[in-house]
């Protein structure tokens, strides 16, 4: 019976090993191809050249003031967007829930829209910091309305539908400000609210990694209450977790990471369902320390390909990033729902 037990082990072990080098392949794929391609392409081999400081001016530009900084960014906010995912679904126990469905992106950009048109209006300057706590809050007063409902609404299908509203409202709420703003102002937060990845810089990219790091080895240090947490409540106080205080860290960590992606790049939907889902069909399994690193890495993936595919489709008219999320997850979530119905 023991060897079975390990000669199972060593099966799962390797299958884990397997998708993780297709992910850490996938990942530095997508990394060169975005690089390489655009309006003005690089070869590849050339990549390497350029930034040792080989190549014309103009490409030595284009490669480390625009498209490495895109580069590094879509990867830390996919790998982001779809951690806070999987830390809605183990918050609430179901695999539809996720930070664009149940209104969390909605409020978070509601927030980040006000303090554009006020704070940022007014003085001409933004800042990283200003953005992220913006988001952060619209983040947790979204998530606080969802977590004080499923006080009242007990069955998970209505908790859903009541996050589809608080985005809705959100969303309306947010169109009402827009309707005030500005000229320049509108086309900025047009394109914003639609989620991009076009823009970044350096600066923020540090940012961003120094929130993002955090946050993911915080979920990395959680990780076994984690495991019982999605057992059930009833098992995890019963193997000692502090089930009221990880459910504050759930919400705190997963708010943080998707206020991170919706400051940054806007709202992108289907990311925080899709890639948590695909991941566990790769592996084969649920626990937290082979799922976070997969689901960043997924995630990473995910908003790599979909940001070449928005780029280069229609070049060198730009397509919105969720545009792209939204037909390569939906399907993603409809299948998932036809599975479980199965």
């Amino acid at each position: 019976m023991k060897q079975e037990l390990t000669d199972a082990q060593r099966k799962q072990n390797r299958g884990f090993a397997i998708v993780f080098a297709v992910l850490i392949l996938a990942v530095l794929a997508g990394a060169v191809l975005s690089t390489a391609l655009g309006s003005a392409s690089i070869e590849p081999g050339r990549i390497m050249e350029i930034l040792a400081g080989g190549g014309s001016v103009q490409e030595r530009n284009i490669l480390t003031q625009i498209r490495l900084p895109r580069m590094c960014m879509t990867i830390l906010l996919g790998g982001a967007l779809a951690v806070s995912g999987y830390l809605l679904q183990t918050f609430f126990g179901n695999p539809i829930a996720g930070p664009y469905v149940l209104g969390i992106s909605s409020g978070a950009k509601l927030f980040v829209c006000a303090v554009m048109l006020t704070v940022v209006g007014k003085s001409g300057r933004s800042s990283s910091a200003i953005l992220v706590l913006a988001a952060f809050a619209g983040s947790l007063a979204a998530t606080g309305l969802i977590v004080g409902l499923s006080r009242y609404v007990r069955h998970m299908a209505s908790l859903l539908a009541a996050g589809i509203m608080i985005g809705y409202i959100c969303n309306a709420l947010t169109d009402f400000l827009v309707t005030f703003a500005e000229d320049a102002q509108i086309a900025n937060l047009r394109g914003w609210s639609q989620g991009s990845f076009s823009g970044m810089d350096w600066k923020s990219v540090a940012a961003a990694a120094v929130i993002v790091a955090a946050a993911m080895t915080l979920t990395i240090l959680c990780s076994k209450p984690i495991g019982a947490f999605e057992l059930g409540e009833a098992y995890a106080a019963s193997m000692g977790v502090n089930v009221r205080m990880y459910r504050v860290v759930l919400i705190m960590l997963s708010s943080l990471l998707s206020a991170c992606v919706t400051a940054f790049a806007g709202p992108v939907s289907f990311v925080g369902i899709a890639v948590p889902f695909l991941m566990r069909k790769s592996l084969r399994s649920s626990r937290p320390l082979v799922m976070v690193p997969a689901c960043f890495l997924g995630g990473a993936v995910f908003c790599l390909y979909a940001d070449l595919i928005a780029r280069m489709m229609f070049a060198p008219t730009e397509l919105n990033i969720s545009t792209v999320t939204s037909l390569i997850g939906a399907p993603v979530v409809i299948y998932m729902l036809a599975v479980r119905k199965r």
